[in-house]
């Protein structure tokens, strides 16, 4: 029996205390260590016991607590903030296990060129945090572990890929950690987790690891956090270390702009209207709050049809074919028996329409035109993350029916895959929470090389609707 089924799990998790960290963020936390008021190793100190305290959200896929990563340099915008990589990246000394049972790697020789990006601000890094495999799935519910846990319901889905930053960065054990999203990854987790969560313009950090090899590069790397400004600082510091020339830079943004903005809303999937309910009515509330603002919102529809879905879950077929064919690439022990029933199910959906790749492909690639055609009049879109709330553990676990299960998944993850598939950038932002006390998200989304804008419409949510806090 687990310790789980022994000792029920109370519905909400933190680890906030009256400790080092206290209840700052990322920001707040590197001011004091400049100005001297606390020490890094007190900052780590009180994360790790932190982590230790919340060990049953499965948050953590490898702890390095006796031995972090310090950062090389003083001079880092979060100098001794503690946090975590998510489990698809290499860090020198620590295993990359892609959140799969198909092997167990050994720890990293290298960082990963995004690593080194990510240490150039100054975070210690604790361990990796738990992921689905290969990121495959919008909730972190590997099979042969334990699931990981939403802080604000532990019967909950804390969403997918980054999963386990989501939970730890909501559930106080670290104020920032790193995610990457590949189809909603990193803002599907956030939205679940009442929390801030960035995907970046493609090509905005240093592409690394196996995006590189992508046909079309769909991942964006970034952080969660539970401020705008840990966002927006660690997007500047993050620049400071290298810039893409070809996209005008972000810059330290502070607060909402002073401009009137035009705003396209969409309330539409591929599928349909969203139905009414609480994800309608937090969109239809934020609207309000823009328009009170004095930004002009428009209703449009997508720019797109079920073609632009059915190539995305094709291409998503074709990774996991790929990993699951050149998976010795990744470990020389790596065993494609093991890979669980999504992984599976996606394979054989690619193998099934292989011929048709070439087209895929096309329908991709094309698409970031039409989404700029479409969304040049305005200055930002905004839409929900997801199709509906955060559902309970199981609905979306990999052990489903593969085809009930993609179904589940065409219905959650409906809004998400835009913005990957374009390579533009998006933001979600907290927007309240139901009546069961579980976060639900808005995104923004823009063109290509907006993430400004779109921060600055974050700091204005933020500041007009303050964000639900598992501490307060």
């Amino acid at each position: 029996m687990t310790a789980d089924a022994q000792i029920p799990l109370p519905p909400r998790v933190h680890a906030f205390a009256d400790d080092a960290l206290a209840d700052h963020d990322a920001v707040g936390l590197a001011e004091l260590v400049r100005d001297g008021a606390v020490a890094p190793h007190e900052l780590t100190a009180a994360a790790v016991a932190r982590a230790q305290q919340v060990e049953r959200l499965a948050a953590v896929a490898y702890p390095s607590y006796a031995n972090p990563l310090l950062p090389a340099e003083r001079t880092g915008t979060f100098y001794g903030v503690p946090s975590f990589v998510k489990d698809n990246t290499d860090v020198a000394g620590m295993p990359t296990n892609q959140g799969t049972a198909a092997f167990r790697a050994t720890p990293a020789r290298a960082h990963s060129g995004y690593t080194r990006q990510f240490l150039s601000t100054g975070l210690t890094v604790l361990g990796k945090s738990a992921m689905p495999e290969f990121g495959f799935n919008a909730s972190t519910e590997p099979p042969h572990s334990a699931p990981t846990r939403n802080p604000w319901h532990t019967g909950y889905s804390v969403g997918g890929s980054s999963g386990g930053a989501a939970a730890l960065v909501a559930a106080g054990v670290v104020p920032i950690a790193h995610g990457n999203d590949g189809g909603g990854s990193i803002r599907i987790p956030a939205a679940c987790a009442g929390l801030v969560g960035l995907k970046p313009t493609r090509g905005r950090h240093v592409v690394s690891g196996l995006a590189r090899t992508l046909p079309v590069d769909i991942v964006s790397e970034g952080v969660l956090t539970r401020t705008v400004r840990d966002t927006a600082v660690y997007a500047e510091a993050a620049e400071r270390y290298w810039r893409n020339p070809s996209l005008k830079p972000i810059g330290r943004v502070e607060g909402p702009a002073a401009r009137r903005m035009r705003i396209a809303l969409v309330l539409d999937n591929l599928a349909g209207p969203l139905t009414a309910g609480p994800t309608r009515a937090a969109v239809e509330r934020i609207a309000h709050v823009l328009e009170f603002s004095g930004h002009s919102v428009e209703p449009v529809p997508l720019p797109f049809d079920a073609a632009i879905e059915r190539a995305f879950l094709h291409y998503w077929g074709l990774l996991a074919a790929a990993i699951s064919t050149t998976g010795r690439l990744l470990d020389r022990r790596f065993d494609a028996r093991r890979v669980d029933d999504l992984t599976v199910g996606l394979r054989a959906l690619f193998l099934r329409r292989a011929l048709y790749a070439p087209l895929t492909l096309y329908r991709l690639r094309a698409a970031a035109a039409t989404y700029e055609r479409a969304l040049g009049p305005y200055d930002a879109l905004l839409l929900p993350t997801l199709g509906h709330t955060t559902p309970e553990l199981g609905h979306l676990s990999p052990t489903v029916p593969f085809e009930e299960l993609i179904d589940r998944l065409r219905a959650y993850v409906c809004f998400t895959p835009i913005n990957n598939i374009t390579g533009t950038p998006a933001i979600t932002v907290p927007a309240g929470l139901t009546e069961g006390g579980l976060p639900i998200g808005v995104q923004f989304a823009a063109t290509r090389g907006n993430e400004r804008t779109l921060l600055e419409l974050a700091y204005l949510i933020e500041s007009e609707q303050p964000f639900p806090r598992l501490d307060r």
